[in-house]
């Protein structure tokens, strides 16, 4: 499997874990020490994974409340061989986010080690 295309699959993975919350895969997609940047209500904030975890863990997810899927990759950016940009849209609940995700590739496997997350306007 190519660089691009192993990207790609983690990308989707990233995509399926925000639809339907799964936990096995949530370890898989982010690196243990990733973090979250971004805006709630107005202010910034940042979390380590383990928070943002719990609160994943701690919500309904989309495909629980029947909602559709929402999701678009809007660019791929492969920096070297180890390290990469996504901007992805997905819909999470009634509100749509742009998301920049930093890969980096680990262990043979493309993880995220940090995301920014915006509401889209």
């Amino acid at each position: 499997m190519s660089r691009l295309t192993a990207l790609e699959a983690a990308i989707q993975a990233y995509l399926d874990t925000m639809y339907d919350g799964d936990l096995a895969r949530f370890d898989q997609v982010f690196h243990p020490t990733a973090q979250l940047h971004g805006w709630r209500e107005g202010k910034a904030i940042c979390w380590p994974l383990a928070q943002y975890r719990e609160l994943t863990a701690g919500r309904p997810s989309a495909k629980a409340s029947g909602a559709q899927r929402e999701e678009a990759i809007l660019s791929l950016d492969l920096a070297s061989d180890r390290s990469a940009i996504a901007k992805v849209r997905v819909r999470m609940g009634k509100m749509v986010f742009v998301d920049y995700l930093i890969f980096a590739l680990l262990d043979g496997r493309w993880q995220i080690t940090a995301k920014q997350f915006e509401p889209d306007a």
